[in-house]
Formats: C-alpha cells, structure tokens, sequence
C-alpha cells in the first residue's frame, strides 16, 4: 500500500499540493488527471521519492517495492536491452552483479564460496533463474523482436527505447507502479497488449495519461489533481467526466426538480455498471460502482473550451478526388500513387505507421508541398481549413497580443468585444488575451490554431494532430466538437478514442498501396484477418 499523508509542495511562490491525503490500494488502477501545469508529473515524483515534499510524508509498506517508467531515453545506452530491462528490479540486478563478480574471482576462497551460496539462495527467492526469459516475455508482448534482445540500448531507435524502459519498470511483479505517459511513442499493438497486462495485473498502479481510451480500458479509479488537492473517485475517466458533469448541471439548474436530477444520476451509474466488461478488473470495478451514493458524485470545476466549427455552406456533392500522387523526400519515397475519393459527410482518419506520409498529404492538398506527379481536386463547393502539426511559423517572433493575432484571420467588422468573447471562451480570458503569441504554451497555440478555425467558416476541416499538447478537458471539447461538425473532416490522430467516435471511414497510408474501410475504429483494430491483411502490406 502506498499512502500520501499531509503532502505539501511549493515551487517558489506557486503552491502545486497541500497538506494532500490519499491512499492506493492493491488491486487497483488509478489514473492521476488534472489541467496542464496542475501537478500530475511532479506527484508522481513526490511518490517515488525522486522530489521530497516541504511537509507530509509518504509511505510504503513493509518491503513494497516501487517501479517508475524511466523518462531519459538515453541512461542506458552502454547495456543491453535485456540487462536494461532486469535493471528494473534494483534488488535483483544487484545481486546478479555481485554473484558474477564473486565467481570470477581468482583465487575463490571459502568465504567466496558462503558468500556466493547467500546470494544464489536469495537469487533464487527473487526469481532470478527465470529473470531472461520473463523480460524477454515483455519485450516481445511490446513488439521488441528476438534479434534486438542482444544489442546495446544505444543500437535502438527512439520508439524502441520506450518500449524497453516500459519493460524494465513492468518487470519482477512490482508492488506499486508508476507509470507517466506510457502510451507515448507505442503503436496500437503494443497499447493493447500493455491495457490487457495492466487489466490483469493485481497489485497499484498509478498512471498519468492524455489517452481516454486507456484510462477507460485499465482505471479502477480517478485522482483528480486540482486547486491544489486530490480527490479521488470510483470509475474510469469516462464515469468521472460525465458524472461530475451531470453533477454540475444539477447544481446549475435551479428550475427543474431536484427529484428529476437524482433520478437521472442513479440512471446513470446504473447504467455504467451494467456496462462493465467481463474482465477481471472492471468486475471489480462494477461492484465499486454499484456502491456509490449520490454524495459521491460532485461537479467538476474544470474549464472546458468551447469548441464549435459551423460551416458556412453545404458541400455539394464532390468533396476530392485523389489520383496517383507521388511523392519523395531525401531520396525516400514517402507517396506512391496514393488514390482515393472522398464523398460529403465523410469524416475520415487517415492512419498508418509513417507520420510523414501523413502530413506529406495533408500539405499536398493544401498547397504546402507539391506532388511529384498525380493530382488532386477538391469540390467546388468546398472551402478548407487547415491545423498543421507544425503550427511555429504562426508564432515564433510574433509580437502581437492575441487579440490582434486572432483579428488577422476574422471578417474586418468583428469587434475587440467580440474577439475578447471568442478568446474567452477558449480559456483565453482578461489579460490572458493580451499576451504575446511568442510566449505561448504548446496547448496555447493549439487553442489559437482551433480559433483561427472556427473563424474561417470553412466545411472541409483537415487536421494534423490536432490533440497534441492539449490537457484532457480540451481534448475532450475539440472531440465533442468535431463529432457535431456538419462539414467533411481529414485528420490524423493517436487518440483511440478521439478516432472512434469521430470517424466513419479510415484510410491507412501503406508502403504498399492505401487500405481505405468504412467502419469504425474499434472494429478495424480488433478485425484479426484485416490486421493480418494490413501487416503484410508493410512487409
């Protein structure tokens, strides 16, 4: 068990927690949420003891062992992948060390010799003869192929170092977990394949993530970082959302009975429970369900954006016609006579494992690159509007306030008022729309970028990424947004979630031709004789 008690931090005149109480128990998953800058990072160093809290104190029980998922890339570089991931049980590594050492020495006297018996008797309590074989067990459930096991971490590239340092802190059966962002940089197998050891997992795990499918696949519970505090909540992020948000509805609306928001609510966790799924943990969870009282739900005092994009006119209908575009870059070619033809009210994720693919298209067809050869027309009655993955050239050495970066892309009569209003409502309030667009956050841009958006009117929206860098709550609105779009989308995204419930067909981008499917996502990743079609075509 793992217990925060008092916890108190201030990093100069900012206060991140105080006097923070909470308890994580085996069992059970937590998904530690909060707006960016709220502290989720920082907590999860508090907990492992990497940064010691002003006040307060946290506990581990009697010989717990902790495990963190490393953030640096690179402290491995000089060992092997599978050293790198035993590395991960500290006890054990050592061990192994210090009994290699002992063997080789020359000559090995007879206090070697009980030495060495001490440590092989507590090697084999920690499990250590199966040590090999259960890391590279993880590594291949991560898509770490058998031929990389051997190399050095420095032969590895990027996404396979994350893959490993994931391994290294699931491996030895820690007692608690923690793990910030773990998702990050993994393809959907390897996601998949960490939701269902996570599910089935029986001891804490504490997880920071931006991916609602995630949370919603491996939470038992949420711990909600804000104003300082951390509350904690039955359910995965999808109960904790729509919960506190029917809570604050309630709180808001004085007109209608208070009988008729109760009823609601028990309708609603009723309604969550039935849908727990069959696996072990969301049994578990659907009992913590069935035991809420309405006490336990409270409003969110989060600030969600609003996001809304309204077409200025209907598509006819001709959206765009794809036709053998061709492209290379550096002597590698990105596009090979990529066809296809988009109808209206197409809402369509464009996947596949190269990214620059991906927006190598995406900046063809909006007249940032040119092809190589092919073509492609876009409707008549289309107008586009674009949100690159690469925003920098909006902002970098842009002295002007926000109010007059947004006032370059609205119709000449909008007023100060009205683009104050239109700043407001993306969180952009008082003086907050008098900074400087240089000195934006990463999500401060991004809110920008959807406002120039939203001004421009247009009914084609193509966006690249458009869920990077944001918090949850505006992840959660752009999504909400999108879905109530009535124009045409191209976009591209990780976000599992995001991709389901907006798209109705999906087009994977292959090195060897296009996979184009009407259906949703979830069918699409789970489709075992598609995905084995799909594999091949990377082959």
């Amino acid at each position: 068990m793992l217990q925060a008690t008092n916890v108190s931090l201030r990093f100069g005149d900012k206060k991140l927690f105080e006097d923070v109480n909470i308890k994580f128990t085996p069992g059970n998953c937590y998904g530690l949420i909060g707006a960016n800058g709220a502290g989720k990072s920082t907590f999860l160093k508090v907990l492992s003891g990497e940064i010691e809290p002003q006040s307060g104190h946290v506990s581990l029980g009697k010989d717990e062992r902790l495990a963190v998922l490393k953030q640096d890339h690179f402290a491995y570089e000089s060992h092997s992948v599978v050293e790198t991931v035993i590395m991960g049980h500290k006890r054990l590594y050592e061990v192994m060390k210090e009994k290699d050492a002992i063997y080789a020495k020359d000559p090995f006297t007879e206090a070697d010799g009980m030495k060495a018996a001490e440590l092989e008797g507590e090697f084999a309590e920690l499990n250590g003869w199966e040590a090999e074989s259960d890391a590279q067990i993880l590594l291949k459930g991560l898509g770490i192929k058998e031929d990389l096991h051997d190399k050095l971490m420095s032969e590895l590239s990027g996404s396979e170092k994350v893959k490993v340092l994931l391994a290294q802190a699931l491996f030895g059966t820690p007692d608690i977990l923690l793990l910030d962002e773990p998702t990050n940089h993994l393809d959907i197998k390897a996601i998949q394949w960490l939701e269902e050891f996570l599910i089935n997992f029986e001891n804490t795990v504490i997880v920071v993530s931006h991916d609602r499918h995630f949370l919603n696949k491996v939470c038992t519970h949420i711990a909600d970082v804000d104003y300082g505090k951390i509350s904690l909540y039955v359910g995965n992020y999808d109960f904790w959302y729509e919960s506190s948000q029917l809570a604050l509805q309630m709180a808001q609306d004085q007109n209608k009975k208070k009988e008729e928001k109760i009823k609601e609510l028990q309708n609603f966790i009723a309604r969550f429970s039935a849908n727990a799924s069959k696996s072990k943990q969301a049994t578990s969870r659907k009992k913590m369900l069935d035991n809420i009282t309405l006490d336990d739900i409270k409003p969110s005092s989060r600030r969600y954006p609003y996001v809304a994009f309204k077409p200025e006119r209907e598509i006819g209908n001709d959206l765009l016609r794809v036709e053998n575009l061709s492209k290379t870059i550096d002597g590698v070619k990105i596009l090979d006579n990529v066809s296809f033809t988009l109808n209206r009210d197409d809402k369509v994720a464009f996947i596949g494992r190269n990214e620059l693919a991906k927006t190598t298209l995406f900046d063809i067809l909006m007249g940032k690159q040119e092809a190589d050869s092919g073509t492609f027309t876009w409707g008549v009655t289309t107008s586009q509007s674009y949100f690159p993955k690469d925003n920098s050239e909006f902002f970098e050495n842009n002295d002007l306030t926000l109010v007059e970066w947004l006032r370059q892309y609205s119709p000449e009569d909008q007023t100060e008022t009205f683009l104050r209003g239109f700043l407001g409502r993306m969180l952009f309030s008082g003086e907050e729309a008098l900074k400087k667009a240089k000195v934006l956050s990463g999500g401060e841009k991004v809110r920008c970028m959807l406002s120039k958006m939203m001004l421009s009117s247009a009914n084609v929206l193509v966006l690249d990424e458009p869920t990077n860098h944001l918090d949850l709550e505006s992840i959660t609105s752009v999504n909400n947004g999108l879905i109530a779009f009535k124009g045409s989308l191209l976009f591209t995204s990780h976000d599992h979630q995001f991709i389901n419930s907006i798209a109705n067909r999906l087009i994977e981008i292959t090195p060897n031709g296009v996979i184009d499917k009407e259906m949703s996502y979830d069918e699409y990743v789970t489709d075992t004789k598609l995905q084995k079609e799909i594999e091949a075509m990377y082959q």
